[in-house]
């Protein structure tokens, strides 16, 4: 993984001009060790994880200790396996505020450490996201994309166009950078592994989940709902659990970065908006092997067909929000009169419509809703169909094609 560059990387380098500590979350295997290791080749940073029992078992009895055994600059990675270092990097932060960067943290459980962080770092801390390769990291052009909204404007750095069994190839490939780069992994080994790692050293470490087999088939049952609203009735019935343990576990996944739940959008002045977000499986790659898609053209043909391009697409965008150190504000819509609109970005008070498409073809009938968003009485940004056409091109005043590998 060491020749992939992240675009996140110029974003910790400059957070740590400012920030004495830098706490970089993601779901487990993205690459943010790797990352700061790499990122550290030119410089004196140690690297200590707390999958090493026993580092961590001194850093929870001996935080102290193990800090002069580990001084700074150093990588500590997966923090959230001893939260009692916070108080003591706080001491050492305030003891020394030209230290800049002192300390590089990564974890796997973002909201359970934000718990920590909130008492002991806040204000001396800069919080980042990393989730999978983006398709310009994957390509080698992780500089060029930036936060995402629509525009008429064509992305000059990508000038390959693919087709759709190209794009459904990298779909079906997934983002987690070891699987990508090592062509010898076998892929459903890698993911085999990757989940029964994730159950046990994420879930049952955390939660005292027990029931292994039943949560796995509850990350299954929720990979195959993709790009749904989200049903807990349903997901609990299809597992074989009650109601309460199935928002209970999906709390988990959300929290450990395999889920993202999309909001809608719900102004104040209307109360025809449903209020049930709804659910992606961030990695597709993931995701097609839990659902059992074996090759690319078999989900290019599936019944998620559909579902996992949109899901893509999400998860595109968010990544180039987060990977340049911003959070994405970002929902769907969809009334009670059953006009749905994929994606509301809303920048400086503008909302920007999205809809997505798994056509070469755009027609005025998939953005025939956008109109709906005039009666929230906010300013209506350039809409956009992200979709499989070869250009970018403007389909009136007011909505533009995007090809999807131009997020």
């Amino acid at each position: 993984m060491s020749d992939l560059e992240r675009t996140i990387s110029k974003i910790i380098e400059k957070a740590s001009q400012g920030f004495r500590v830098i706490l970089l979350n993601g779901q487990r295997q993205v690459g943010k060790s790797t990352l700061l290791k790499n990122m550290s080749k030119k410089s004196n940073r140690t690297y200590v994880s707390l999958d090493n029992m026993k580092f961590r078992q001194l850093a929870k009895t001996d935080p102290e200790l193990f800090l002069q055994q580990n001084p700074p600059p150093v990588i500590i990675d997966e923090v959230q396996y001893a939260t009692e270092l916070f108080p003591y990097i706080k001491i050492y932060v305030d003891q020394n505020r030209d230290a800049k960067g002192a300390f590089w943290l990564t974890g796997s459980q973002k909201y359970r450490l934000m718990e920590g962080v909130k008492e002991s770092l806040a204000g001396r801390i800069a919080i980042l996201d990393l989730m999978g390769l983006s398709y310009c990291e994957k390509i080698k052009k992780p500089f060029s994309s930036k936060t995402f909204l629509p525009s008429y404007e064509k992305a000059k750095s990508i000038t390959k166009k693919l087709t759709i069994q190209q794009v459904y190839k990298h779909i079906w490939e997934g983002q987690l950078p070891e699987p990508v780069v090592d062509k010898n992994i076998g892929r459903e080994q890698y993911y085999a592994s990757y989940i029964q790692s994730y159950i046990e050293k994420d879930v049952k470490d955390f939660y005292n989940i027990e029931k292994s087999i039943q949560f796995f088939n509850f990350v299954s049952v929720v990979a195959a709902q993709t790009g749904k609203l989200l049903n807990y009735s349903s997901l609990a019935r299809d597992v074989g659990i009650d109601v309460k343990t199935a928002q209970t576990w999906m709390g988990i996944l959300e929290r450990s970065g395999l889920v993202y739940l999309l909001r809608p959008y719900s102004p104040n002045i209307t109360n025809r908006i449903i209020k049930t977000p709804k659910m992606y499986f961030l990695d597709t790659g993931l995701c097609s092997y839990l659902t059992r898609w074996t090759t690319a053209e078999s989900l290019m043909n599936g019944a998620m067909d559909g579902a996992i391009f949109e899901t893509y697409v999400v998860a595109e965008i968010l990544k180039s929000y987060l990977h340049n150190g911003k959070e994405p504000i970002m929902y769907f819509y969809r009334d009670n009169n059953q006009s749905e609109i994929d994606i509301i970005l809303q920048e400086n008070g503008t909302l920007y419509p999205i809809e997505i498409k798994k056509t070469a073809n755009p027609q005025t009938s998939e953005y025939k809703h956008f109109s709906q968003i005039n009666k929230l009485n906010k300013k209506v940004g350039l809409g956009a169909i992200i979709c499989l056409q070869s250009e970018r091109i403007a389909l009136s005043r007011d909505v533009v094609s995007i090809p999807v590998w131009e997020i």
